[in-house]
């Protein structure tokens, strides 16, 4: 695996000035801006426009019905969707904002650290649809007003029911380390995926690196994105998966295959994906209205219905058959310490993994 050519620290040094930037839980904060409904005059602001670029680690099949959504509902307004992983998200934004371009509008990344920098950088817009002041936790909306949690999921253990028996799946973080799955896991890489960098974080902090020590030694098969790992388990190259998307787990499962989630009970990374408009976006109108609409009900339940993803928004019903959020104990997020550690989070995990 080749290592990443930017830090999360220096990709963005030769863009905009630096600003001043809070995270989710700052205690210094400037007031956000007044909530923005969705009017006719953004509608028919946005329409002359006629487009939005939405750049994401929502996985394709969802990110375009997402657009597509959008699109019905907003007909003449298309929207472009540049899908890739989170960390390549970052770097393509660093890079383009370097060169001053200026190409994207709306952005998710599934590593909420990013956004730190993006709001460090001056990089975002304040801008607050009218969902988020209504109904988002304090928690889940930036003070500032320059993103909030567009989706929530957690990085799951999970196995293969053809080849593991419920009774003897894992059940902890710390059954992994048993010499009887030598061998037979799937793991991804915080060097490429937000997900496995934010859950490498909460592990390293919760259960400290000589757990990661111990696990490298099982002889794991290593992968990149936190999509890969429940793939291959359900394909039954590895019987379990040590961490990986639940939501993917959800669709594999809802779709026949036979992949079964486990909630470790030292708690569940948790992973929180913000949405955010970016200040020099091209089509700052469409960008608005595409905001607005992600932070909907309609589009949330989309996430949860067809993604298998969770969502804040208290007027959206989680699908029946899958473990209720609020019965999962959870490792606590941290998108400011995430920023702060990532180097040495990836440098450290390459050491112990060789990968």
């Amino acid at each position: 695996m080749r290592d990443m050519k930017f830090s999360r620290r220096d990709v963005l040094k030769s863009s905009v000035a630096a600003a001043a930037f809070t995270t989710f839980a700052s205690p210094i904060r400037a007031a956000a801006p007044e909530p923005t409904a969705i009017t006719p005059a953004l509608i028919a602001a946005a329409r002359k426009e006629g487009k939005v670029v939405y750049y994401t680690s929502v996985d394709l099949p969802l990110a375009e019905k997402i657009a597509r959504s959008f699109e019905t509902k907003y007909p003449s307004i298309t929207v472009r969707v540049e899908r890739t992983g989170a960390e390549r998200v970052f770097q393509r934004i660093g890079q383009e904002y370097a060169s001053r371009i200026n190409a994207v509008d709306v952005v998710n990344s599934s590593d909420a650290a990013h956004f730190v920098v993006w709001k460090r950088d001056g990089l975002l817009v304040p801008y607050v649809p009218e969902d988020v002041a209504k109904h988002y936790p304090t928690e889940h909306k930036d003070a500032d007003g320059q993103f909030a949690s567009f989706r929530v999921w957690l990085s799951v253990i999970a196995y293969n029911s053809s080849l593991v028996k419920a009774e003897d799946a894992p059940k902890s973080f710390a059954d992994l380390l048993d010499p009887k799955w030598a061998g037979k896991m799937v793991k991804a890489h915080p060097g490429y995926s937000g997900t496995i960098m934010t859950a490498t974080y909460q592990m390293s902090r919760d259960l400290g690196w000589p757990y990661f020590e111990k696990l490298a030694r099982q002889r794991i098969m290593q992968v990149q994105s936190s999509a890969d790992p429940p793939k291959k388990l359900a394909l039954g190259e590895r019987a379990v998966m040590v961490d990986g998307n639940e939501y993917n787990i959800f669709q594999l499962k809802e779709s026949g295959q036979p992949v079964e989630p486990v909630y470790a009970s030292e708690g569940s990374p948790l992973i929180i994906g913000p949405n955010g408009v970016f200040k020099n976006a091209p089509n700052p109108n469409a960008a608005r209205l595409f905001q607005s609409y992600c932070f909907t009900p309609e589009c949330q339940q989309l996430i949860i219905d067809t993604g298998g993803l969770r969502s804040v928004h208290p007027q959206t019903k989680e699908k029946a058959g899958r473990k209720a959020f609020k019965d999962i104990k959870t490792m606590k997020d941290n998108a400011a310490e995430v920023e702060k550690h990532g180097d040495d989070i990836k440098a450290r995990y390459t050491q112990l993994f060789k990968v």
